[in-house]
């Protein structure tokens, strides 16, 4: 039986993050990255030109070459454009959310804090998700604008992240005095070791990673792909539809995903636009 693919669709780098959880969850998955960073960030856009690009995009994706499961491993992508996007393509999709049900399950003093974009920490969505799963707890939230794209210039140069920056964004957390910090999004993990250095004395930090692993895991169990933990993991496939970021081989390296065919300015046909697609 042929290996399993997957396709990784973020609006930048963050998905690094998903796509580093599945290899270590899945190392038999053929894994394929794309990255609208010709559309970065999607949490400033009006939500019918972020589903109109992921819907547009990821058509083209499959069109090029199917793939057996779908990862948008976007909190705003997944907020807004899943359903547009499961009407359109028969292939299975997983979105991702943050993880606020596992933070209230780990959280011993009911005092948590959400790091996100802006977009996210206004969403109705996640207003939903604190009364269902986290009613008894205090939820600080911190809706940084600019820590994605310090992150982004991070991939290119590590001295590009300025920590006393980062340090004075979060205080919010330790004057709440949370415990337990929810990563909303998903370029965070990638920084969580300087995360961890800001605020030491929380002690858990939560993401969506090994639960997206997961529910991949079960997908692909459940379409019949049987030892995927077993082939000897391959490199990975990156397409950007703008340049793509400098020292990004190294970096897919450091996270574990030996670096394939890597394209900027995809696709090569005229750009996407939200008023064309949406």
């Amino acid at each position: 039986m042929k290996q399993p693919q997957v396709l990784v669709f973020d609006s930048g780098v963050g998905g690094f993050s998903i796509a580093a959880g599945i290899r270590a969850e899945l190392p038999g998955v053929e894994l394929r990255y794309l990255a609208d960073n010709a559309g970065f960030p999607y949490g400033d856009k009006p939500e019918a030109v972020v589903t109109g690009r992921v819907v547009s995009l990821v058509r083209q994706a499959l069109a090029e070459q199917p793939v057996d499961l779908v990862v948008i491993a976007c909190n705003t992508a997944s907020t807004v454009a899943l359903p547009s996007l499961r009407e359109a393509i028969a292939t299975p999709v997983v979105g991702v959310v943050p993880a606020i049900k596992p933070a209230a399950a780990l959280s011993a003093n009911r005092r948590i804090g959400l790091l996100a974009t802006p977009a996210t920490v206004r969403r109705p969505y996640l207003d939903g998700l604190v009364r269902e799963f986290a009613a008894d707890c205090q939820l600080t939230r911190i809706g940084q604008p600019d820590l994605v794209h310090w992150i982004e210039a991070w991939v290119s140069d590590p001295k590009a992240l300025p920590e006393s920056a980062l340090a004075a964004a979060l205080v919010p957390f330790r004057e709440a005095g949370v415990d337990t910090v929810v990563l909303g999004c998903t370029h965070y993990p990638l920084i969580r070791a300087q995360l961890q250095m800001c605020l030491p004395e929380v002690r858990h930090w939560v993401d969506s990673g090994s639960a997206i692993a997961r529910r991949t895991r079960h997908l692909l169990e459940q379409a019949g792909y049987a030892a995927l933990t077993a082939a000897t993991a391959g490199p990975v496939s990156a397409g950007f539809t703008d340049a793509l970021p400098l020292g990004l081989e190294g970096f897919m390296t450091r996270l574990g995903l030996a670096p394939g065919s890597l394209t900027g300015g995809w696709p090569l046909a005229a750009p996407v636009t939200g008023a064309e697609s949406a």
